[in-house]
């Protein structure tokens, strides 16, 4: 009889760990206690827009190799596109002057004492200080590593940091900034060339998972509530799911891969972050004609963010806990008049359908002292494993790090 994997929860963290064990030959049942699939990263049909959205506009980048190799598993990575160099292009609202920022491929960044292709107003210089985040320690934060001020802070710095830990980035954990920094820029360009999936998330990292999954006879079901966990002799003897409750044989395993509230719910001895930041997207129907490229960074303004795709225009902010009890027909004008100056719209406009999401509990406060709370995948129990952005990958709470909490725990539980 073959092995018996349960993964709870069915984010990118709980599929990832699903595809790998199905593909090492293990029985996978995944169980999700919502009524969909993907957690914060998935797709649906909106109808104030008329269009299948995205839940939040989640970036991928060339160097996530996790990701990437999660993708090529479940036969998707051709959904993720983006341009073959690594080429950002920004606005800054404050003057409405525009740059590209063009990052060289190899490790040497010749890049950065090229005016061309860095941040306009920076030198060399300004750009080698960054590495002292390279040796950050887990208590420092990037205000006591960094200079946080000046054209090359509030220009690039500023934006990708906060779209990274989503918090400001002066009282963010310089240890994973160092981290982002280290896989990303010190790589190079080849690790920088942004990703988008353009048909949605649960096409590209959702569905073609699910498929992977039940093809190898296994199962993906949502609305199986994971209530409760007997423990017997330092392993689960059963689990109960809604109110069946399904007893495990020697050799079977179990991947929590919930949230971090509801994890440390279900269990109350593990360490658990305890504080959380939000996101604010927002979605505009338009189909009108527009000079925003794929993809923009923003600094001087109230979005952060702006992706184009075929037929809408959406915007990211990160740290937005400020945001959340604002009117949301007035978020959405003033983030539309931002939209209009960076697309190159008449400023008269009419605001078109929308749609705002705000996530108040989107991903776990980056600082220091929340990090430091952030669990192993290894629990009290041998056959029982964590998995989540919100547990200690290294990084921050990406995509990246949610395959890779999956990858991981999936490599113990075949070790177990």
């Amino acid at each position: 009889m073959a092995r018996i994997a349960h993964i709870i929860g069915a984010g990118v963290s709980g599929l990832s760990a699903g595809v790998r064990l199905a593909e090492a030959g293990l029985m996978v049942h995944v169980h999700e206690a919502t009524q969909h699939l993907g957690g914060r990263c998935r797709s649906y049909f909106d109808g104030a827009t008329g269009l299948v959205i995205d839940n939040g506009n989640h970036l991928v980048l060339s160097g996530n190799r996790h990701v990437l190799a999660y993708a090529r598993r479940i036969g998707s990575e051709a959904g993720l596109r983006g341009p073959d160099k690594a080429e950002f292009p920004f606005v800054d609202l404050a003057d409405d002057s525009r740059w590209l920022l063009r990052i060289n491929d190899g490790r040497i960044p010749w890049w950065i004492f090229d005016s061309t292709r860095r941040v306009p107003g920076t030198t060399a210089r300004d750009y080698l200080k960054l590495a002292a985040l390279l040796r950050a320690g887990p208590d420092r934060t990037i205000g006591d590593t960094i200079p946080c001020d000046g054209v090359l802070y509030r220009r690039l710095v500023e934006p990708l940091l906060l779209a990274a830990l989503n918090i400001a980035p002066p009282q963010g954990s310089a240890a994973l900034a160092g981290s982002i920094v280290r896989e990303t820029l010190a790589v190079g360009g080849a690790a920088c060339r942004p990703l988008i999936a353009r048909d949605g998330l649960s096409s590209v990292l959702i569905e073609p998972a699910a498929a992977f999954i039940r093809a190898r006879g296994g199962s993906v079901t949502i609305g199986r509530e994971l209530r409760r966990l007997r423990m017997e002799e330092g392993r689960v003897a059963a689990l109960t799911i809604g109110d069946e409750e399904i007893a495990l044989q020697p050799g079977d395993v179990v991947v929590m891969a919930v949230p971090a509230r509801s994890a440390a719910m279900l269990l109350p001895d593990i360490s658990a972050p305890t504080r959380f930041c939000a996101i604010v997207n927002a979605h505009f129907r338009y189909e009108g004609s527009h000079r925003a490229p794929p993809i923009t960074g923003i600094v001087g303004g109230l979005i952060d963010w702006l992706f184009a795709f075929e037929r809408r225009l959406s915007v990211t902010i990160s740290g937005a806990d400020h945001l959340v009890e604002r009117p949301r027909e007035d978020l959405a004008r003033a983030i539309w008049a931002e939209v209009c100056k960076v697309a190159g719209l008449a400023a008269d406009t009419a605001l078109p359908p929308w749609q705002i999401v705000r996530e108040r509990r989107a991903t776990f406060e980056a600082t220091p002292g929340q990090d430091a709370m952030r669990p192993g995948p290894v629990t009290a129990w041998k056959n029982l494993f964590l998995a989540g952005d919100w547990t200690a990958t290294g990084l921050p709470a990406t995509i990246e790090g949610s395959v890779r909490s999956g990858d991981r725990a999936a490599d113990l539980a075949l070790r177990a």
